[in-house]
């Protein structure tokens, strides 16, 4: 009777979670997350593979986060897996939310030179969260690789992810800063990179302008 009961809700809330208006969607994983259920976990993660709306996604992470983590983390590492890059990028969005530590062992060096930015970033944002002291090192050397990447929001979310490694990101991003191999742009990012390091409260594209200009003039 309990199996039965679960997978009607299971089903009800899959139906919710399709209709077509997203305030309908986002009340439903609101639900979800208020009574958590085992059985809504695989309906969850389902559904982040495919809904188009940034709010309703967001409120699937927290519904996912209110359930059971020793259901939900492992579930979340198989996504990191799927061939859907909204999938993997969200799975890592939810795990960045637990903390668990568990993640640190599914985060993979594709996921961190994953082609498409939105996994790559949120892989950065994750892995700097929860990697253990002992490999932050040279998590950061493997994250200097990308200094240049993308626009904008790419490079900030690179930055970011540097200083929530903190002291151990210093070194790594003070070679890419100095290093001829990289690309000028690359190595403005690392050099705005490592200002920040010493002065959090610097502003990004500051930082990076006269990085920028240092590096015009010859410095």
């Amino acid at each position: 009777m309990s199996s039965e009961y679960d997978d009607a809700a299971a089903n009800g809330l899959a139906r919710a979670l399709r209709v077509p208006a997203s305030s309908d969607r986002l009340q439903a994983a609101l639900a979800a997350g208020t009574t958590p259920k085992t059985a809504y976990i695989e309906v969850l993660v389902d559904r982040c593979t495919v809904e188009p709306d940034f709010f309703v996604r967001d409120m699937l992470t927290w519904a996912l986060v209110r359930h059971d983590p020793e259901v939900t983390v492992p579930r979340l590492m198989e996504e990191l897996g799927s061939v859907f890059p909204q999938a993997r990028s969200q799975a890592l969005h939810t795990l960045s939310k637990t903390g668990d530590p568990r993640t640190w062992s599914a985060i993979t060096l594709a996921l961190l030179e994953d082609e498409e930015d939105q996994v790559a970033r949120a892989a950065w944002r994750t892995a700097a969260g929860v990697v253990p002291e002992r490999e932050a090192s040279a998590l950061a050397e493997l994250l200097a690789r990308q200094f240049g990447r993308g626009d904008r929001e790419v490079q900030l979310s690179l930055t970011r992810a540097f200083a929530t490694i903190g002291e151990p990101s210093i070194e790594p991003v003070e070679e890419a800063a100095a290093s001829e191999v990289f690309e000028r742009e690359a190595r403005a990012h690392a050099r705005a990179t490592a200002r920040i390091l010493h002065d959090p409260e610097l502003d990004f594209d500051e930082a990076m302008q006269e990085a920028q200009h240092a590096l015009r003039q010859g410095d």
